[in-house]
């Protein structure tokens, strides 16, 4: 018979045997965190989700909440608790029923989330990331959902240049996942809100080729697909009622005779010519596409999610994202509601001048600059490479994810992906 650990949450002090700095304390029953009082406060829930991860460690089967818990407690419990190879079963306290099928949903979404960021690249081809997705989402709202899927050499034939001009130098083939979530009675109306991920399945940094270092956890370079795609389905989950656009652009960046090299020029759907002077920000010439299609759609509100740059992540650390928007209003509404999400962002400078930052003597624009980095201010400079390709910079959010994954285990999280910006992204969808 298997012994189920029992966790509950106290107020009192802890016994001093624990350690002075311990919030852990363990009984026959199994273990009590110790908080200075039983809010929901940021500094609680995340003693909390610093717990589970240790009692993750301890290759506990089967947990119990048991007493009082908040679904805020109990969800970063889970998050802590989460473990990419043997996920302890949980027996959650009790909620409201409305509460129940929301802590329900938010596990269903960023389950999926951490699951498709986690496979191996030879698992995740572009076009499976554009099938698992639409099916994922499908799966949800069967009646109000349709997707079509272009690939390989369709895409250049319809202008793709940028998802087919990264993608074709691997032997699978690139993949634009164009997803309509359309409730009953919008009828032909624009969508509320148009979605748009970067799906790099896997990046070499082609012929930029990336150090074996630097290549080592570039499965998680669909991080901005799998963010979105587990956005929409928790907002669908909540009960969306606006039409959402979600596009996919996914393709693995690697080196082969027939891979897109330095100085090639190209041309996209919108006019705009950019000259390719660095392989490996292959991310923000594959967005292009998926921003143009999105700007078509007349959504008012484009958020674009990408694991674009490492100097977002140089910038604001592993706990925020990089949050980047012309529209002060705009932006301060997206971070108040993130920080609502437990999901925080930190906004980084973008204007009108970032859009020119990369200046090319043969196109209208370089992808980057051709220095180590892409030089300074890279993630405001990769942004504004982007704003070229939104019409409505007004309604543009676009997220550098600097924290939606972890190259190892740390106090907070397993390895891998973690799901930060997927509550923020569905939260401010839910509330349009």
């Amino acid at each position: 018979m298997t012994r189920i650990f029992e966790v509950s949450l106290s107020s009192d002090q802890i016994a001093p045997m624990w350690g002075a700095d311990s919030q852990l304390a363990f009984c026959t029953l199994g273990a009590t965190i110790h908080l200075a009082d039983l809010s929901d406060s940021e500094d609680n829930v995340e003693v909390i989700q610093k717990c589970a991860r240790s009692i993750s460690k301890m290759n506990v089967t089967d947990i119990r909440l048991a007493g009082d818990w908040s679904i805020e407690a109990q969800w970063h419990f889970w998050q802590g608790a989460y473990n990419t190879k043997q996920m302890p079963s949980i027996e959650f306290a009790r909620l409201s029923d409305e509460q129940s099928k929301a802590l329900q949903n938010r596990i269903t979404a960023y389950a999926w989330v951490k699951q498709i960021i986690n496979q191996t690249p030879e698992e995740l081809s572009p076009y499976n990331l554009a099938i698992l997705a639409a099916q994922f989402i499908s799966k949800l709202a069967p009646e109000q959902v349709a997707h079509k899927i272009i690939s390989g050499e369709e895409l250049a034939k319809q202008g793709y240049v940028g998802i087919h001009g990264v993608g074709r130098g691997s032997e699978r083939p690139p993949a634009l996942l164009e997803l309509d979530f359309c409730p009953d009675g919008w009828g032909d109306e624009p969508p509320a809100a148009a979605l748009v991920g970067k799906g790099i399945t896997f990046d070499t940094g082609g012929y930029s080729m990336k150090s074996s270092l630097g290549m080592l956890h570039m499965k998680a370079d669909m991080g901005g697909a799998a963010t979105v795609t587990g956005a929409l389905a928790l907002s669908i989950l909540n009960g969306l009622n606006k039409r959402v656009k979600l596009y996919l652009c996914c393709a693995e960046n690697m080196i082969s005779g027939h891979a897109y090299q330095l100085s090639d020029i190209l041309k996209y759907r919108n006019g705009v010519s950019v000259e390719v002077v660095n392989t490996d920000a292959e991310g923000r010439i594959v967005l292009a596409d998926g921003l143009i299609d999105a700007s078509a759609s007349k959504a008012p509100i484009i958020i674009d999610a990408a694991t674009l740059t490492g100097a977002a992540v140089t910038a604001v650390g592993d706990e925020y994202n990089a949050l980047f928007c012309m529209n002060d209003e705009l932006a301060q509404a997206f971070d108040r509601i993130a920080s609502d999400e437990y999901d925080q962002t930190w906004r980084l400078p973008l204007s009108k001048k970032h859009m020119h930052k990369c200046p090319s003597d043969y196109a209208d624009t370089a992808n980057s600059r051709p220095v180590p980095g892409g030089g300074s201010g890279g993630a405001s400079n990769a942004a504004g490479f982007l704003s070229r390709f939104v019409d409505n910079t007004d309604g543009w959010i676009h997220l550098d994810l600097a924290a939606c994954f972890n190259g190892c285990a740390n106090s907070l999280h397993s390895a891998g992906g973690n799901g930060r910006g997927v509550r923020s992204i569905a939260a401010f969808l839910n509330q349009l």
